[in-house]
């Protein structure tokens, strides 16, 4: 399972996993096909360290490789 880890300016660690990732093959690209928005995006779950509440983001598909840990960041305080 890919996923992504960053800290927001309070010092919490979060870290970001795209819904259906953790499944093998034919299974994960079906249901991450069916997860898909209109827009192309995708279900992004992140997690905190500490007491914070797990939120859940709408990411471009390619977001594991192009967005950057600022803009992560940026997307993860905004859902807060």
């Amino acid at each position: 399972m890919k996923q992504r880890e960053v800290t927001t300016p309070d010092n919490t660690q979060w870290t970001c996993v795209q819904a259906y990732s953790a499944q093998d093959g034919d299974a994960a690209d079906k249901a991450a096909t069916l997860s898909q928005t209109e827009d192309g995006g995708v279900p992004v779950v992140c997690t905190p360290s500490g007491g914070a509440q797990t939120i859940r983001l709408e990411l471009e598909l390619d977001w594991l490789e192009n967005l950057s840990d600022e803009e992560l960041t940026q997307a993860i305080q905004a859902a807060q």
